[in-house]
């Protein structure tokens, strides 16, 4: 749809009011509409709503010089007061209006089939002591803490303030708050205008890993390293420091976190997110809310759902069934919306042929009713796709406009119009506004400490606007450890790790050093020059400094006295081979970038055109090993690359999977080369001996079909499951890594855990295998939440230093289930002394022994047996205990 309106454009903007409704209208009825997916009576009735009726304007975007502006560009104006709740005619009169003012022509067209709307009811779950408790989400519980924290008592004194407070606004300031003010019309790269003196509107900022598009703040390591780190108290710190520096500079909704879920290994923005596992990601996405959220900002869980690609990916629909849906990527949905997440980010693709910004199953139907999602959804930026979207719970249009600077929008004057002529129901405005201000409650921005924005994301320069706010404290301690902790150790033969005084190293490869022209040379961190600290796209920051490997191993060899040798072209490998003659040890370096897809890097757009390593580093890797028998390899990669070509060379001593670790990337890395911090990270996805191992590839389209379709036919199996499933050996399996020490695993035991609780006769229902019920908020009810079962082990450090295990719970589901054969439902960091041993709890509930029953709609337990393991990765199973079947 966005194609279309923008090839005629042109043309539209030299037409009459009149003849504008004709044009647009003509041309999209003779397209082909979205196919409404089989989800709901409501998604097919809109749907045909949208075809029968397209509503567009066209405005004059003005650049005001504050996030705040009064008035929004795209927002409704004296034209639209005016329009007659039954208007008929195809375009409003013009009023006569003061020369320089802006003014909003509506293309009203007959009214199409009203919608009704019915604000979802609060889900009526009480707070049970000891587990869910009333929680302030400035003040979370603790990491590890067993209460599961119950928002609702906040929200509820957010949706009253939220009321009271749109009381008085009228029907255009109220459309006012849903619609942005137009891509550069703020300093923000989103922007809600202020309702006079009542309200001060929004600053919308990117991204997951940072302030976008502004000076001294931190570059922090990317979502996949977090995850990498399998350390919940890392991830929400990581969050918390994050959430600070965006409330710093202003900024009420940081954009992040996103968990899209990396079915596609090549998938470009991928390092954003937090790994091939729905249970990983979840949990990540939690801790990193609760961390954001508890600093003052808004987080924004995005992008929902199934954007697994960046090729085509506003003309793509990605076909999932609906236990797929349930079961893999919209659960870490869940798990922000119970970590209190104020807002969620539609995605540009269509989800069964219908766009995920005007889905009414996926916003309405799972989030907003399933989910108990009291916060509000936002579009994409210009992935609104019609004005009805409102009805299908879209509360937000970002920037703005219907495209950028295009002009007009879905939303603001043609919102109000929809409201006037009874299509959609004003009710369902209030309900939208009403979520936007209690979001802003609910983190009480309305605190006269709150800060104003500070800083202009498109003049991050101009000293006429950016006030340089330095945000960044202490964080650079936090990027270190996070970056220490989510190194992967994959292969240490003869003891090659950690370095005990080498006489002599060389560092060859460009990724060990700086890039020629600094840490922030390439817009949108887009192209790869020196040491990779991230991807590439909006998810990205701008780096007050970038510590290189060469800069910090440098420093660190000073104290041993050790001769350090450089050697940084890629290309040049009888050099590379001959410098790495004769030293004691030989580090190469070797990287692979992806990104957003509207940034190509060497013909990579955004997804990645291979999983092999950039500038040829294989046959670097090679070359140095030919000549030097300690050849240490390390790897700075967004995602999983192919090691066949040397990972069994007998010269390759040691391998370390450093990802994208943001600007202390040379610290962390020399923090464990040299075993000041003992390698815990894990794989938070498989790395394959082919690439066709994978169950999922990127589909490029051939450019001619309108609407690509992506069937996601790998259902349930992504990543280890595929893999487990099909008796693919990979090379290194989900949840890997080595470490400096060696652990025992011994003493399991699982017991039931009785926890006190309201919904007896739901909780019984299920243990004798019947679905949750159908209700509002059904998902998160504390029944299906709360402990069951508790599993307990004992991991003692055998080895000699101290050092951290990861250890892993996998539940083998019951034949009957129809589950991959081992699925991730518990984690964990433990730090263990040499000699010690540490007792390890962890806790299963309904909801993590369920499977999600299309027919019943809602969650069972199968019947039958479950097994369940617990070990050092997938694959690497130390313990096995089972939990008998209820029937």
């Amino acid at each position: 749809m966005r194609a279309l309106l923008l090839s005629i454009l042109p043309v539209v903007l030299a037409q009459t009011s009149s003849s504008l409704s004709d044009v647009v209208t003509s041309t999209l009825s003779a397209s082909s509409a979205p196919v409404s997916a089989p989800l709901s009576s409501l998604t097919s009735t809109l749907t045909a709503s949208i075809s029968s009726s397209v509503v567009s304007s066209a405005t004059s975007i003005s650049q005001p010089q504050s996030s705040s502006a009064s008035v929004s560009s795209l927002s409704t104006s004296s034209a639209i007061s005016s329009a007659s709740s039954n208007a008929t005619s195809s375009a409003a009169s013009t009023p006569a209006t003061a020369p320089g003012s802006t003014v909003t022509e509506p293309i009203i067209k007959p009214p199409v089939t009203p919608t009704t709307f019915t604000p979802f009811p609060t889900p009526s779950d009480e707070p049970i002591p000891g587990v869910f408790e009333v929680t302030d989400p400035r003040k979370p519980p603790a990491v590890g803490s067993p209460i599961i924290p119950d928002f609702g008592p906040a929200w509820d004194a957010a949706y009253a303030k939220a009321r009271s407070k749109i009381a008085s606004f009228s029907l255009e300031e109220k459309v006012n708050v849903t619609t942005g003010v137009g891509w550069m019309g703020g300093r923000c790269v989103g922007n809600i205008p202020s309702v006079g003196d009542e309200w001060p509107g929004l600053c919308l900022e990117d991204s997951p890993l940072g302030v976008r598009n502004a000076d001294f703040v931190t570059g922090f390591p990317t979502g996949i390293n977090a995850a990498t780190t399998f350390n919940r108290k890392l991830i929400r710190a990581r969050g918390l420091a994050m959430g600070q520096e965006h409330v710093g500079k202003g900024v009420h909704v940081a954009l992040g976190p996103m968990m899209n879920m990396g079915r596609v290994a090549a998938g470009g923005r991928n390092w954003e997110g937090f790994g091939a596992d729905p249970f990983l990601a979840g949990e990540a996405a939690y801790e990193t809310i609760l961390g954001m959220q508890q600093a003052g900002v808004q987080a924004c869980a995005k992008h929902l759902v199934d954007n697994e690609q960046e090729h085509k990916r506003s003309t793509s629909s990605s076909d999932v069934d609906d236990r797929t849906q349930h079961e893999i990527y919209t659960h870490p949905f869940l798990r922000s919306i119970m970590a209190g997440a104020a807002s969620i980010m539609c995605s540009y693709n269509l989800i069964n042929g219908t766009y995920a910004c005007e889905n009414d199953k996926v916003m309405n139907g799972i989030v907003k009713a399933e989910y108990g999602f009291r916060g509000y959804i936002m579009s994409d930026w210009a992935a609104t796709e019609s004005t009805m979207s409102a009805a299908t719970g879209l509360d937000m249009t970002m920037p703005g406009d219907i495209d950028f600077n295009s002009g007009d929008s879905y939303f603001g004057g043609n919102l109000t119009a929809f409201v006037r002529n009874g299509t959609i129901p004003e009710a369902r405005v209030d309900d939208m506004a009403t979520r936007i201000v209690a979001a802003w409650y609910f983190l009480r921005q309305d605190a006269p400490s709150f800060p104003a924005v500070n800083f202009d994301a498109f003049r991050v320069d101009d000293d006429s606007v950016n006030e340089h706010i330095d945000v960044q404290e202490d964080h650079d301690k936090v990027v270190r450890e996070v970056g220490a902790a989510s190194i992967v150790l994959l292969k240490n033969e003869n003891d090659a790790l950690p370095l005990k005084k080498p006489r002599s190293l060389v560092l060859i490869g460009s990724d060990a050093g700086p890039g020629r022209a600094g840490p922030n040379q390439f817009s949108d961190q887009g192209g790869l020059d020196g040491v990779l600290a991230m991807g590439w796209g909006s998810g990205t920051a701008n780096m007050t400094y970038l510590v290189t490997p060469l800069d910090a191993i440098q420093r660190r060899a000073r104290k041993d006295h050790t001769s350090v040798f450089w050697f940084l072209d890629d290309f040049d490998l009888p050099a590379a081979g001959n410098v790495a003659r004769k030293k004691s040890a030989a580090i190469v370096f070797i990287a692979s970038d992806s990104g957003e897809g509207y940034i190509t890097v060497d013909g990579n757009e955004g997804d990645r055109k291979n999983l092999t390593a950039w500038h040829g580093g294989d046959a670097l890797v090679e070359a140095v090993a030919a000549q030097n028998e300690n050849t240490i390899v390390v790897i700075h990669s967004v995602g999983p690359l192919i090691l066949e070509p040397w990972i069994n060379h007998p010269n390759v001593t040691a391998v370390l999977w450093a990802g994208a670790p943001g600007q202390e990337a040379g610290n962390s890395l020399t923090d464990v080369l040299y075993g000041d911090w003992n390698p815990s990270g894990r794989l938070p996805y498989t790395i394959a001996k082919r690439i066709e191992d994978y169950s999922a590839q990127v589909i490029p389209g051939d450019g001619v079909q309108d609407i690509l379709s992506i069937p996601y036919d790998d259902r349930l199996q992504i990543d280890y499951r595929h893999f487990d499933a099909n008796g693919i050996e990979p090379r290194f399996e989900f949840g890997f890594g080595l470490s400096y020490t060696k652990f025992d695993y011994s003493k399991i035991s699982i017991k039931k855990v009785h926890v006190k609780g309201r919904e007896v006769d739901a909780a019984r229902q299920w243990d004798q295998g019947h679905a949750s019920p159908q209700v509002e908020g059904g998902s998160i009810a504390s029944w299906l939440h709360r402990p069951l079962y508790e599993v307990s082990f004992n991991v003692k450090n055998t080895g000699r230093v101290l050092g951290a295990e990861s250890p892993q719970l996998y539940i083998n589901f019951p034949e009957s289930a129809g589950e991959p054969p081992s699925v991730l439902r518990g984690f964990d960091s433990v730090p263990i002394h040499p000699g010690e041993t540490r007792n390890v709890k962890m806790t299963l509930s309904r909801y993590d022994l369920s499977i999600w029953d299309v027919n019943a709609q809602g969650w069972r337990r199968p019947e039958g047996t479950f097994g369940v393991t617990v070990g050092a990765s997938s694959r690497d199973k130390r313990l096995e205990g089972t939990i008998p079947g209820s029937r």
